[in-house]
């Protein structure tokens, strides 16, 4: 994985994170915590979209399926905080 990559993963990872806690709870987690938000969502949101049939690609597309998979962590998370 080159350098730019890696950039792109950290960067796609914050920006999921901070629009999916802006839609859950308000505001994000900070940078490190939007980034994990992010990235383990973009892991959901794959899987999401796998079982879907749905396809998004280029940047926009790994953009909304790590958002769609950081609502659905962040939306699960609440419920079993509440539990």
């Amino acid at each position: 994985m080159s350098t730019e990559s890696i950039i792109m993963v950290l960067v796609v990872g914050a920006v999921a994170g901070w629009l999916a806690g802006t839609l859950i709870k308000g505001g994000g987690f900070g940078v490190v915590g939007n980034i994990v938000i992010g990235i383990v969502g973009a892991l959901i949101g794959g899987f999401i979209f796998n079982l879907l049939g749905v396809s998004a690609a280029g940047l926009v597309g790994d953009l909304i399926t790590a958002t769609v998979g950081a609502v659905v962590l962040l939306f699960v998370v609440g419920i079993i905080k509440k539990a």
